[in-house]
C-alpha cells in the first residue's frame, strides 16, 4: 500500500510539473505594453520687432529671457534704444518684444519690458487716427487686430472712449488691460 501511495504521489507531481511546463510555454495573450517618451516642454513663441537685425517670430525654450529673444533676432541695431528694455525679464508665450528706435522718440511696447509704468514711456496712440504700424506697436496687437481696429472705426465711426475698442472682434478684457494706459481717443 505504501508503494501505491508513492506511485500516486509521483504521478501527481509529474502531472503538476507537466502542467507548469505547458502553462509557461503557451503564447502570451493581449497587446504588449508600449512605453511612450515623456512629453517634451512646448517652446515659447515670441515676436521680436523694431530695432533688431532679424525681426520675426522665434521659438525659445521655457525659462528664456528677453535677452535670449533679442539674441535670436540677431541682436540690436545701431538705432536701438537699449535702456528701455529689461533684458532679464522672463518671456511668456505669445509675447511681443518691441525694441524702440532713437529716431522714433517713443518706447511703446510691452509694458513689462519698459522701465517705467505703462503709458509714461512715450506718447499715447490715438486709436481714431493711428496707422496700422502704430497700432501693431501696442502689446498684444498684431497685424490682424490692428487691421480690425481700422476696419471697425472706418465702418462705425470714431471711438468715443478707449473702452469701445473692446467692440473690435478679438479684443477682450485682457488685451484692453494691457493697452488701456497706452491709447487715447484724442480730445
Amino acid at each position: 500500500m505504501r508503494t501505491v501511495g508513492l506511485v500516486l504521489l509521483g504521478a501527481l507531481t509529474g502531472l503538476l510539473a507537466a502542467g507548469l511546463v505547458v502553462l509557461s510555454a503557451s503564447l502570451p495573450r493581449g497587446d504588449a505594453v508600449t512605453l511612450l517618451p515623456l512629453p517634451s516642454p512646448v517652446p515659447l513663441v515670441v515676436d521680436v520687432r523694431g530695432e533688431v537685425l532679424r525681426p520675426g517670430v522665434y521659438q525659445l525654450p521655457l525659462g528664456s529671457r528677453v535677452d535670449d529673444a533679442i539674441q535670436a533676432a540677431g541682436g540690436f541695431t545701431l538705432k536701438a534704444v537699449r535702456a528701455d528694455i529689461n533684458l532679464a525679464a522672463l518671456l511668456s508665450d505669445g509675447q511681443q518684444i518691441l525694441v524702440p528706435s532713437q529716431s522714433s522718440g517713443r518706447t511703446i511696447g510691452d509694458p513689462n519690458l519698459n522701465s517705467g509704468p505703462p503709458g509714461q514711456a512715450g506718447e499715447l496712440i490715438n486709436i481714431n487716427t493711428a496707422t496700422l504700424e502704430e497700432l501693431e506697436s501696442l502689446p498684444g496687437i498684431g497685424p490682424v487686430l490692428a487691421q480690425g481696429i481700422i476696419d471697425h472705426r472706418d465702418g462705425n465711426g470714431d471711438f468715443l472712449s478707449i473702452e469701445e475698442i473692446m467692440n473690435v472682434s478679438g479684443i477682450g478684457q485682457a488685451t484692453f488691460d494691457a493697452i488701456q494706459d497706452l491709447i487715447t481717443v484724442g480730445e
